[in-house]
């Protein structure tokens, strides 16, 4: 046996596996090789774990060097045969090692069949290899160059006692094994390292991509967090133009509506102007149809339809879609003709609109039931019944005759209590102007009804500086006394009380009449909407509750969250 022989063969063999390990480099570029950084656990995953190693495992072999007049093959199958049964598991590496050894065995020659056994035994060494890293929480050393080799390597010493086992005559295959032995240990063992260091880079490329891409997506989520909340307009859709481009670093950044420009800011403002109307045909194109367009100036020609003398090259143009999937206008990122655009930087945009569709979206129905509960609210205040007025007056002109003094107190309840009705804030006010309304309401009607009705006030002094909504107190008093003392023949009586508790404030309406009844038409207008105002103010576990003991009393409690009161 001639060293150098051994030496040429070992430099030869290496310089086959270079273009080997080559062509895998390239390859783990594309998205095929996503599915092999990782163990593969689905089928789908391991499918393509099968095709890819299986073609590798057969160019192993074509890239293999003849020796001894083509009786044997140096070559590195081992590293295909190997890899797919320690990164797909002990089927992938069978299914593997079965279809390359069947390629082995039809190329023939006298190591023909002992070669077919080797890669065979080499898949399932690989598969075998796995599920005990699996089984024991070591998945992570799957992707371990030096594993790899190692495992590689102990196969070759394997395959090299079946080729002496079962290739004759003996004196020949002892020959060409002690001939391929230290090349192919070489040449596949570092294949094989080389080869998972290739998916490792991989690998940490791809998370290195998506962690810069979560964390600039994140960055600008931020930034543009309830921008257009406030509303779709040309200042806001500046701001988010402004962030937008100073995140991502494109050429240019445009947001428009479905007629003009909202806001353009970058390569280009000099014509691209806010307020003009929209002449771009990939703009109106995306708007129309519902479409993202992107020209990239080279399959998709790109041409500003504003100036001739334009810097940009290329753009993306993203609808921003809103109720019923209908287009409300779009966000466009541009590239001047001397940049590529970015695949992170297309991406982006496409969340970007997304995030912002919902925003409006979000803005547009806060603005309506700001809208509705301005609505219910003023439907409080205009909920003056005339026949409280009416029962109002007469009651002052009756006292009129017998007590001016008092018919003096009950004008200025009635005034108290219209100027509160009409001119009192839209959202918060203290429990003791709360209560200041109420007292000035319960004077008229304490005496309308005279000895029939009495009130207990019991407020804590601490309470009376607590802020809740407008209009929370006064309809579920009145509630009370119309639908409840009013219709009883013995004197009523009503408790309103204020406690602290865990939760927040918790406000108690109590009458002795209970004869609430949630199926009346029309008994519990004003109940209903501060309760609905209360639960879209701050959720479904607070608002108004109602319990009745039929024909003893009837008590509404109001829950506010702690934090509504400070």
């Amino acid at each position: 046996m001639a060293l150098h022989s051994i030496v040429t063969l070992s430099v030869m063999l290496l310089q086959q596996m270079c273009v080997y390990l080559a062509v895998a480099y390239a390859l783990s570029r594309t998205r095929l090789f996503i599915p092999l950084t990782r163990a593969s656990i689905r089928w789908p995953h391991r499918l393509a774990c099968y095709v890819i190693f299986s073609a590798f495992c057969i160019m192993g072999t074509l890239l293999g060097l003849p020796v001894v007049r083509g009786n044997a093959i140096a070559n590195t199958p081992a590293i295909g045969a190997v890899l797919g049964g320690l990164l797909g598991g002990p089927l992938v590496g069978l299914a593997v090692g079965i279809t390359g050894g069947v390629h082995r065995y039809f190329l023939g020659g006298s190591f023909g069949l002992a070669a077919a056994l080797d890669i065979v035994m080499q898949g399932l060494a690989g598969g075998v290899t796995h599920r005990y890293l699996i089984k024991h929480g070591k998945t992570r050393l799957l992707f371990s160059p030096l594993l790899a080799g190692g495992l590689t390597g102990f196969t070759i010493l394997i395959e090299l006692g079946i080729d002496l086992a079962l290739s004759r005559p003996f004196n020949e295959a002892l020959y060409i094994v002690s001939l391929i032995a230290l090349p192919e240990l070489i040449a596949n063992a570092a294949g094989a390292a080389v080869f998972v260091k290739i998916l490792l880079d991989r690998r940490d490329s791809i998370e290195q991509h998506s962690s810069a891409f979560s964390a600039k997506a994140l960055e600008i989520a931020a930034h543009v967090d309830g921008v257009l909340r406030d509303g779709f307009d040309q200042e806001n859709s500046m701001r988010v133009a402004r962030i937008i481009y100073d995140q991502t670093g494109v050429g240019a950044v445009a947001i428009t509506d479905r007629d003009k420009i909202l806001a353009f800011i970058g390569i280009g403002d000099d014509h691209h102007l806010p307020g003009t109307p929209i002449t771009s045909p990939q703009t109106r194109h995306a708007i129309e149809c519902n479409e993202v367009i992107f020209a990239d100036g080279n399959e998709v020609p790109y041409q500003c339809s504003i100036s001739a003398h334009c810097k940009l090259g290329s753009s993306l143009v993203i609808p921003l879609v809103g109720e019923d999937r209908q287009v409300i206008g779009t966000i466009k990122l541009y590239e001047p003709k001397t940049r590529i655009f970015s695949t992170i930087n297309r991406t982006l945009g496409e969340g970007i609109a997304k995030l912002l569709s919902s925003q409006i979206l979000d803005g547009r129905y806060e603005r309506q039931k700001r809208l509705l509960l301005q609505s219910e609210l003023k439907l409080l205040h205009a909920q003056v019944n005339p026949h409280f007025l009416f029962n109002a007056l007469n009651t002052i002109i009756a006292v009129t005759h017998d007590d001016v003094a008092k018919a003096r107190a009950l004008l200025t309840d009635l005034s108290v209590f219209l100027r509160k009705n009409l001119k009192r804030p839209t959202e918060d006010v203290q429990l003791a102007d709360e209560i200041e309304h109420i007292q000035a309401y319960l004077g008229i009607q304490l005496a309308r009804f005279a000895d029939r009705l009495s009130v207990e006030i019991d407020i804590p002094e601490g309470l009376l500086r607590v802020r809740l909504p407008a209009f929370t107190l006064q309809p579920l008093v009145e509630n009370a006394i119309k639908h409840g003392t009013s219709q009883m023949i013995r004197p009523g009586h009503i408790h309103i009380r204020a406690r602290m508790d865990e939760q927040g404030i918790c406000l108690q309406v109590t009458d002795n009449a209970g004869l609430y009844d949630p199926a009346a038409p029309g008994g519990g207008l004003g109940m209903n909407i501060v309760d609905r105002r209360i639960k879209n103010r701050y959720g479904e576990a607070f608002g108004v509750t109602m319990a009745c003991e039929r024909n003893v009393s009837t008590q509404a409690t109001v829950r506010i969250p702690m934090e509504a009161t400070s």
